[in-house]
């Protein structure tokens, strides 16, 4: 890879959000020395604290710019907390991200992986980042009990974190923070059950060790095994992890080791229609072709160091990995209208080596009366992917209601893309990038103009699955650019803006489109997409709540199937086959606002709505120009609300209430999904028994049972639907020791 650096030497210093010097207070005792709690605007490693509530933090990470405080920040974001996660009972991530109005549930082309639709535009689970690195985390499916802070970034995001690697990410970013030791030792058990029998078991257990408390330790076991609310569908779940912490005066540390080993056994697979959609089925049918399978292990660590050089001067530094294995075993329906079905079974593997890392200075200074920040920070990026398949083109017959034809898995294909036993390596990324900022302050911090540049390169190589021989290679590099500005004409109030870019490594080209046509240029890998947002807003905070009023535009360069002919299949027949190409072009217009907090004493609610105008704006020959894409409502709403009873302490009673519009699914808007709610309710009990903390909770999710398709497509130009989750109830019991 060619060192970039020299480019940067014309790039002017452009302004970031200010950030106050760092600050040290201590007081001194007789016995000890005690440090007070301070948390460090900027910081690589510091969490700031929580609203009224503690469900939502008042401050969240915003790459190379770090831990910023809510109204300080020149984007909107939302920050959600592990608290939230155990009122809720979540399982992963998704269920976290529910209560965010901006976000889109869906998943991934073919097969189980989480996927968000921010602003219009997916963010593959490969593109979240662990503790501010890409690709750390597993890629499938993240448990919930890994978190600390679940960080909701909204935007265009290339300059502040760099292009995400796995190709997405254009509308927005996930960011996790592992969970931290708390001043207090914790040892907590819990045990519950899900709706089916699915049992539940986690262990807790928080340590800190210092004069200090200068070192933190927390350990995190998870077992959920058994048969889930849909029929048939089994699950096993293991999760560890173990992370520590170190900070003293000057210097601010946290190593986060984890494994996770998914299995999903019949899993429930998205459907794709041909022509206008089936009617929902019951929400608990599974009609799973029996023996089909997800298997997902992953091994991850990361390593991140910040170190005050003198009072003004920070330097940090950062490092993680990956390595982790996927078997999969799949038979995805197409789906006529009556809800009969064929499906071919699909099988594969992937071997996974993912490294990343960062580092960077942070240096405050003043020219007269304006205050700087200055950064500078360098990241890379290194992935080698080994994958292999299997198809069988049998039919498999089926239907999606109950008292269709049985269905029997076919055996392993022998149209073989590798070896399923030794798998060579397809696919190799790296991305290499380096950034600068300033941070120009005026008029006492009320005014804070942010910019700045990275440099990126970006090297993606595909390789033949049977021979190893590179097909393509493509290196580009691009320079992404930021500007923002936060005004503060209040106290509590601040206006903020922004201009900032996309950019994505180039897709690599598969053997068939989501549509099912040939392609003739597969292995090929496509230029970098880029795109750019513009987004004014107005935030309004106190510490007990927040409100976010934003208006953006994004818009994003995308794969397009150009030159669609009919060719000869060597057997009197005909097949369609084309090209794909990085000609098209994504815009997506929109509203947003978001709330969350306790205004009321007692009273802790989260929500707010969104509202879409995406449109297909350059396609192939001007074909479905002007449409909506697949997937988008044009309206989506939430309201997450808990009520702590003041007449018998301990109580408490929560509900949440998700509507979405209806979605398209396909180009032409001639078919559609219809639109949803979705009503959970909770109650939860704290109480002190054989002087043990413990909180018993039972939640009811989709309380109506209502049958809906949640979500169309989730991977450009796909239309698959995925049947929402059934009415689920869950229990657990946690105690404290």
């Amino acid at each position: 890879m060619v060192n970039r650096t020299g480019h940067l030497a014309g790039v002017s210093a452009l302004a970031l959000l200010a950030v106050t010097p760092p600050q040290y207070a201590y007081s001194q005792s007789d016995e000890e020395l005690e440090l007070d709690e301070i948390v460090i605007v900027g910081s690589q490693v510091d969490l700031g604290g929580e609203y009224g509530g503690g469900d939502v933090a008042r401050s969240a990470r915003a790459g190379i710019l770090g831990n910023l405080d809510y109204l300080d920040a020149p984007f909107s974001s939302t920050a959600f907390t592990e608290e939230l996660a155990r009122e809720q009972q979540a399982i992963s991530v998704t269920d976290l991200v529910r209560n965010d109005p901006t976000v889109q549930i869906a998943q991934g082309f073919g097969n189980f992986q989480e996927v968000y639709v921010i602003r219009g535009f997916p963010v593959f689970s490969d593109d979240f980042t662990y503790n501010g690195l890409f690709g750390v985390l597993p890629r499938q499916f993240v448990a919930a009990e890994l978190v600390e802070r679940l960080e909701v970034f909204r935007g265009a995001n290339a300059f502040i974190n760099g292009a995400a690697p796995g190709t997405s990410g254009a509308g927005g970013l996930v960011n996790i923070v592992p969970k931290r030791a708390g001043k207090e030792d914790l040892n907590r058990l819990t045990l519950g059950l899900r709706s089916g029998a699915e049992f539940i078991g986690a262990v807790d257990v928080a340590r800190s060790f210092g004069r200090n408390d200068e070192v933190g330790v927390r350990f995190n076991a998870v077992r959920r095994d058994g048969e889930v609310a849909v029929d048939d569908q089994d699950r096993e779940l293991t999760v560890l992890s173990l992370g520590a912490t170190y900070e003293v005066t000057r210097a601010r540390f946290s190593v986060d080791f984890g494994y996770q080993n998914n299995l999903l056994d019949n899993p429930r697979p998205q459907i794709t229609p041909i022509g206008a959609p089936p009617e929902a089925p019951d929400a608990d049918f599974n009609f799973a072709v029996p023996g089909t399978f997800a298997d997902d292990e992953q091994f991850f660590g990361a390593f991140r160091g910040e170190f005050d050089l003198t009072d003004s001067v920070t330097a940090w530094v950062a490092f993680g990995g990956r390595s982790g294995e996927e078997v999969n075993a799949l038979a995805n329906p197409t789906v006529l209208t009556d809800g009969s079905f064929t499906a071919s079974r699909f099988d594969n593997v992937r071997d996974d080596r993912v490294l990343s890392g960062d580092l960077g200075i942070r240096a405050n200074f003043d020219t007269g009366p304006v205050g700087h920040t200055f950064i500078t920070s360098g990241s890379f990026f290194d992935l080698d992917s080994e994958n292999a398949f299997a198809f069988n083109f049998d039919a498999i017959t089926g239907s999606i209601f109950p008292g269709g034809p049985e269905t029997v898995l076919s055996p392993i294909g022998d149209f073989l893309g590798g070896d399923l036993d030794d798998p060579l390596t397809t696919l190799s990324n790296q991305n290499l990038s380096i950034a600068i900022a300033d941070t120009m302050s005026f008029f006492d911090d009320r005014l804070l103009v942010t910019a700045g540049v990275r440099f990126q390169d970006i090297e993606t190589e595909a390789f033949d699955f049977t021979t190893g021989e590179t097909v393509s290679d493509v290196n580009g590099d691009a320079f992404t650019p930021a500007f923002g500005f936060v005004a503060k004409p209040l106290e509590n109030v601040s206006i903020f803006g922004n201009y900032a870019e996309n950019l994505q490594p180039g897709e690599v080209v598969g053997a068939v489109s989501p549509g099912g046509i040939i392609l003739r240029n597969a292995n090929d890998v496509l230029d970098p997409f880029r795109g750019e947002q513009f987004e004014l807003g107005a935030k309004y905070g106190n510490d007990d709540y927040g409100v976010t009023f934003s208006l953006f535009q994004v818009t994003q360069a995308n794969a397009i199937v150009t030159d669609v002919v009919d060719a000869d299949d060597g057997m009197g027949g005909l097949f369609q086959e084309a090209e794909l190409t990085d000609d098209g072009e994504q815009r997506t217009r929109g509203i947003e606002l978001v709330a969350y907090g306790e205004p009321v004493d007692g009273l802790s609610l989260i929500g707010g709505l969104t509202f879409l105008d995406a449109d297909l704006n350059e396609t192939q020959d001007g074909i479905n120009e002007g449409n909506t894409p697949i997937g988008i409502p044009d309206f989506r709403a939430t309201l997450n609300a808990r009520y702590d009873i003041p007449i018998i302490p301990g109580f408490s009673i929560d509900g949440r209430v998700i509507y979405s519009d209806s979605q398209f699914i396909d180009l032409t808007n001639d078919n559609q999904i219809d639109g949803f709610t979705r009503l959970d309710l909770g109650v939860s009990y704290a109480a002190n028994v054989a002087s043990k903390d413990v909180v018993m909770r039972l939640r009811v999710e989709n309380v109506t049972d209502n049958e809906f398709f949640e979500s169309s497509g989730g991977f450009p130009g796909a239309n698959f639907l995925v049947l929402a989750q059934p009415r689920t109830v869950l229990f657990s019991v946690a105690a404290d020791f």
